[in-house]
């Protein structure tokens, strides 16, 4: 749901990194391993710009025949499903709050994509938007 396409490209003895979807996430590495792995970061750095601004997630193209891609790391992948199902039903992060009796810092910190938010906490805001959160291992 969340993988990007990514462009990479040797910018001298580095390799760039770039997402059309995300054009706010960029970065680099040494070589493509490390670019890759730095461009996890930035792709979530880049998604909470669209979090914190309250606008929509970018949906991601489909990637050209042998294009990388990335997504963000498990519990971001959860919060922001909870984020766009949220945003998908115009739900307002005050109304989420009380639908969960939570307080507003509560539903902030749920939706941080920096904070170590617990699995359960996701799923009980996903379960009060009429969502289920699944996890697989591949």
């Amino acid at each position: 749901m969340f993988d990007y396409p990514v462009t990479l490209t040797p910018d001298d003895s580095t390799v760039l990194v770039t997402f059309a979807d995300v054009p706010e996430a960029i970065t680099f590495g040494a070589d493509e391993d490390e670019a890759l792995l730095n461009a996890i970061d930035a792709l979530e750095t880049g998604l909470s710009f669209y979090v914190d601004a309250r606008k929509p997630l970018p949906t991601a193209s489909q990637p050209a025949a042998g294009q990388k891609t990335v997504c963000p790391s498990a519990l971001e992948c959860a919060k922001l499903g909870v984020y766009q199902a949220m945003t998908d039903q115009g739900i307002k992060k005050a109304e989420l709050a009380r639908r969960l009796g939570w307080h507003m810092p509560q539903v902030d910190r749920l939706f941080d994509l920096r904070h170590a938010s617990k699995l359960d906490q996701i799923e009980v805001a996903a379960n009060a938007l009429g969502k289920q959160l699944f996890v697989q291992i591949i």
